[in-house]
Order: C-alpha cells, then sequence, then structure tokens
C-alpha cells in the first residue's frame, strides 16, 4: 500500500534520575504496573533482550501481544505490535543531559489501518507515565 495510514507523536521529560535507574525501570517489566497506572497486567515470554514477546494488558482492554525489537542497555528499547494491518511501534529513549539531568523519550508510530486513531489513544498517557516513571527513579512515589 503506497497511501498506508501513519501516525506519530513524540512526549519527553526530564529528570535528576540517572539512566541507569531509569533502565532499571524499564528491565523489571513485572513492576511496570507500579509506575505505570494503564496496565493491569503484563507476562514476558523470556528475558529483557531484542526478539522476546510479553503480553500486556491495558487497564480495562483486551490484551495485546508485543515483540521487543530493539534493546540497547541504558539507552532504548522499542517495541512493536501488530493487530492485523495495524503496526505500533513504541521507542524508549534515554539521554543523558550532563549536570546530574537525564531525559526520557517516548515515541509512537504507527502505520496501517486505523492508524490515526489507535495512535492517540495509544500515547494518551505518556506524558502521565513518564512524569511517573521519573519520580520512581528518583526515588519518589508518584502521586
Amino acid at each position: 500500500m503506497n497511501d498506508q495510514e501513519k501516525w506519530s507523536a513524540e512526549f519527553s521529560g526530564e529528570t535528576k534520575a540517572t539512566a541507569a535507574a531509569i533502565w532499571a525501570l524499564f528491565r523489571d517489566v513485572p513492576g511496570w504496573k507500579s509506575w505505570n497506572a494503564g496496565i493491569e497486567s503484563i507476562e514476558m515470554e523470556g528475558p529483557f533482550e531484542t526478539g522476546t514477546w510479553f503480553t500486556m494488558k491495558p487497564t480495562g482492554q483486551d490484551a495485546v501481544r508485543s515483540r521487543l525489537i530493539e534493546v540497547r542497555e541504558n539507552e532504548c528499547f522499542i517495541d512493536e505490535t501488530r493487530v492485523g494491518e495495524l503496526c505500533v511501534r513504541v521507542e524508549h529513549r534515554i539521554e543523558s543531559l550532563g549536570a546530574g539531568r537525564t531525559r526520557v523519550i517516548y515515541r509512537l508510530h504507527a502505520t496501517g489501518a486505523g492508524a490515526s486513531e489507535i495512535g492517540p489513544l495509544v500515547c494518551a498517557d505518556f506524558p502521565d507515565v513518564i512524569a511517573a516513571l521519573a519520580a520512581r527513579a528518583e526515588g519518589v512515589e508518584p502521586g
């Protein structure tokens, strides 16, 4: 399809937490529920590395099966979810800003049928998720 529907968005937040502290939270997939209120349940099918599949059930929605398509320690991981012709990729990046600051970036790229409808729904809570992740990484309970 040459006219494949596409939709993208990017969100970021800064924290005084180190990249290693953020990465430790990313690697602890069962613990994602402690800082991501949108996850009802999540199960990994192997180690936190490229190629591993996981199943996540967003709160009040059907479970989706996703795959880690890139994992680089203390830098990023990218997951991909395919439902029919729709493909949703989410990049989770960590950038050191120097002076004890770190930026967390979430980028969503959706392609295929329904991308412009599903994309905004998937990333609606990204600002809150990034803020809660940063607070947890800094050792502060969110809320």
